[in-house]
């Protein structure tokens, strides 16, 4: 297997480095590549430092083609798995396939989105290829990738702008207590906007039978 996966590596490392010459057309086809089926060397996150670090006034451009090109990637994983069925989760163990169904039937859109914004070692393809087969709404589905990582790219994008090459090291260091602080944040506000929904709910229905 070793020796299969050499040259494979190899291949996209140049492909790699190839699309970074192209700019943001380069990070666009990176970004979909590796949200899709070919995880790549370089991810789109390094590249998005890079070119942000050189070209700064070009930050919010390498943003959005970044997001579309992810997005588009996401959608391209999501139909693939919907189509295969349940062989597109054999790849991952019993346990994490159980995990990732019972966030996505308990939090719905939140799940996706909470997935879109944690970083490596998390397993967000997991979340995407979930989606597809429990067939979960496309919109809902595309409204979570593109927040998620629109504001994932725009982070990195701020940092680069302001420290430069340092902001590699920074994000590293850093951004997994801020992707897990903002999943905490917003699995918070949609247990309590829930809560608030029953409650107001409860109390509408205690007036109709009151009135009658």
């Amino acid at each position: 297997m070793p020796l299969i996966l050499h040259p494979l590596t190899k291949s996209l490392t140049r492909l790699t480095e190839i699309l970074v010459a192209f700019g943001p057309l380069g990070l666009f086809a990176v970004a979909l590549l590796d949200s899709s089926f070919v995880p790549l060397p370089s991810s789109a996150d390094a590249l998005m430092l890079l070119l942000t670090t050189t070209h700064p006034r070009w930050m919010l451009l390498y943003a959005l083609v970044a997001t579309l090109g992810s997005a588009i990637g996401c959608l391209i994983l999501y139909y693939a798995s919907r189509r295969a069925g349940q062989r597109a989760l054999s790849r991952f163990s019993e346990a994490k396939q159980k995990r990732v169904k019972n966030w996505i039937e308990r939090y719905d859109v939140i799940s996706v989105l909470v997935a879109s914004l944690l970083p490596p070692p998390f397993p967000f393809k997991l979340f995407v290829v979930s989606a597809g087969v429990f067939r979960f709404s496309v919109t809902r589905f595309l409204i979570a990738i593109i927040i998620g990582r629109g504001f994932r790219f725009l982070l990195e994008g701020y940092l680069a702008v302001r420290y430069g090459a340092q902001a590699k090291v920074i994000l590293a260091k850093y951004y997994p207590w801020i992707g897990l602080g903002l999943a905490v944040l917003i699995v918070v506000f949609f247990v309590v906007r829930t809560l608030l929904k029953r409650r107001t709910g409860s109390k509408v229905g205690e007036g109709l039978e009151t009135g009658n």
